[in-house]
């Protein structure tokens, strides 16, 4: 890992988050949200690619350190989050990436999601106006109500064609109400994968060719939409 974990506090509560400052020395900044298995190491490599590519990415640490590898208890500490919280942390999060000394002043922000982080993408994006651009992998949260009308950037949606999760008739659903609240957008749909298709820890899942062009896509994206103004 080339990035750091670091403290910030929100009111009297302390929580933390692992950075990646760009490799360039500044570059626009990306928040990156974790599947529900918690901030693992897969999602601190995610935020590793990013300062390759030349973005600073901050990954806030939503289950204040618990992390697992079993799907219940994932669902589990999914269910727990306290969504007025998760908000909290999100926006104190994304003014410490503003503020970060590896960030490209005068430039919006960026979010990326996966499963559970690909909703509260879409939530962070509807809650912040700041954020320019949305990358969503596959999102879903019972819980998280996103406020599409409030989007102000554009969204870049990442499915699989085998998702018992994000179901193609959500992705549908969803791709209807951006457009008819005139609300720029782009899915992607990719044949023969299936929910958390980009995490090359879950063998199982993992679709190289997929991911490859997935990662292509979401860089392209974040490039072209977060310019300094």
């Amino acid at each position: 890992m080339r990035g750091e974990m670091i403290r910030f506090s929100n009111d009297a509560e302390s929580y933390e988050a692992y950075v990646s400052p760009s490799v360039t020395g500044s570059g626009p900044g990306v928040i990156v949200i974790q599947e529900w298995w918690g901030l693992v190491g897969h999602i601190k490599d995610v935020a590793d690619r990013f300062a390759e590519a030349g973005f600073t990415a901050l990954a806030p640490d939503l289950y204040k350190g618990k992390t697992t590898t079993e799907p219940d208890e994932a669902g589990s500490l999914m269910q727990a989050l306290h969504i007025s919280e998760t908000e909290a942390i999100l926006r104190k999060a994304i003014m410490l990436l503003m503020t970060h000394p590896a960030t490209a002043p005068n430039t919006p922000v960026g979010v990326v999601g996966f499963c559970m982080g690909g909703q509260l993408a879409m939530f962070a994006a509807g809650s912040n106006p700041v954020i320019g651009a949305c990358v969503n992998f596959y999102g879903i949260h019972p819980k998280v109500q996103p406020s599409y009308r409030t989007i102000n950037g554009p969204v870049l949606g990442i499915f699989a064609e085998h998702d018992e999760y994000a179901s193609p008739e959500a992705v549908r659903a969803l791709d209807r109400e951006l457009t008819v609240l005139e609300k720029p957008h782009e899915f992607v749909t990719y044949p023969g994968t299936h929910h958390a298709f980009f995490n090359d820890q879950r063998p199982e899942v993992y679709s190289a060719e997929a991911s490859a062009d997935a990662w292509q896509r979401t860089v392209a994206f974040l490039k072209e939409n977060l310019r300094s103004a």
